[in-house]
């Protein structure tokens, strides 16, 4: 585990210090944090089923110190990696429901229901969703040297020549690898699938031409498509993206119900009371709005795209319905 405590400021803490003695309110006339929970010394811990440095861990992080000014208690950011994130994810399902330990994931939280024969964890059942808090966008990207170098011209390509084609991935079951399988379904194609054990050396292999196509997050993608080493396709987003105004969406080209962007988001164990809930989902909401936030994700191909209890809870559950179609569709297992 690799994790860091966030303190609330030197102000908020000496409250928050008072308040374990006095029970005194929480700071700038917030409302207070329920009794029950008040009395509670241990820090709230944000659990990242990934390693450091993830775009979930740049979300938590980002979340921790002001959670932590807005609640008058420590925020500590809790690093559980393994089993494709179910190994964190399990530890947040079983935890004690009392606001205390929240989870921090992104939709291979949905993806892993079907990837894996057994999940320790049920995404829908076992968990109250309270904020999804950003996006990162997939762009479908090429080698120059690739026989195709544009969308219509890949599509073409493969279905004259099915499986004649091979595409990299950071490994099987990753949001590239599931983006490219629906392709493949809503396209009516079959390529050839190269795994790799991480994005490193499948990107390496991207960049030598070895592999000639893939699905990239955007920001790892921009530098090589600015420096011409790679030819970007298609936008996996709703919309197009600010950076690459040029790039059209999969639907602009035709290609319907193609939007791949992975969705980062903050839910606690079932159970968790709703007015804890509903205090976590407005504080996130309005640290959102912050524009150091916004600065904080774009460094890591995210934006801000806040999102309330219920409706992430309503895309949570099509999310898990929508792969787990593709997943058994692609014939895809980790196990």
């Amino acid at each position: 585990m690799n994790d860091r405590l966030f303190w609330p400021r030197s102000a908020a803490r000496r409250q928050f210090m008072g308040r374990m003695v006095s029970g005194s309110a929480l700071l700038c006339g917030a409302s207070p944090w329920p009794v029950a929970l008040a009395q509670e010394n241990a820090p709230v811990r944000l659990v990242v089923p990934f390693t450091p440095g993830t775009g979930i861990d740049t979300v938590a992080r980002a979340l921790a110190p002001r959670l932590a000014e807005r609640f008058g208690r420590p925020f500590v950011v809790d690093n559980v990696a393994g089993a494709s994130g179910n190994i964190g994810t399990q530890q947040v399902a079983r935890a004690k429901p009392d606001g205390n330990t929240l989870l921090v994931t992104v939709n291979t939280f949905v993806m892993n229901r079907s990837l894996f024969k057994t999940v320790p964890y049920d995404p829908v059942k076992d968990f109250e969703p309270i904020a999804q808090t950003s996006l990162g966008t997939l762009v479908l990207v090429a080698h120059p040297g690739a026989s195709a170098r544009t969308l219509p011209d890949l599509i073409t390509q493969a279905k004259g020549n099915p499986r004649g084609l091979n595409y990299a991935s950071p490994g099987v079951g990753t949001p590239h690898h599931l983006a490219m399988s629906l392709l493949e379904w809503r396209a009516g194609i079959d390529l050839v699938h190269v795994p790799y054990k991480g994005t490193a050396g499948a990107l390496t292999d991207l960049l030598g031409g070895h592999v000639p196509y893939m699905f990239l997050p955007v920001h790892v993608a921009l530098p090589h498509l600015r420096s011409n080493k790679l030819v970007a396709m298609a936008s996996g987003s709703e919309r197009r993206l600010p950076a690459l105004p040029q790039l059209p969406t999969f639907a602009e080209q035709g290609i319907a119900e193609m939007v791949v962007d992975m969705w980062y988001g903050v839910l606690a164990p079932r159970g968790t009371p709703l007015d804890v809930v509903g205090r976590y989902e407005r504080e996130i909401e309005r640290i959102l709005a912050l524009p150091e936030i916004r600065d904080a994700f774009e460094t890591q191909g995210m934006v801000p795209a806040p999102a309330g209890a219920q409706a992430f809870g309503r895309t949570v559950q099509a999310d898990l319905q929508r792969w787990a179609e593709v997943i058994r569709r692609a014939g895809v297992t980790a196990d």
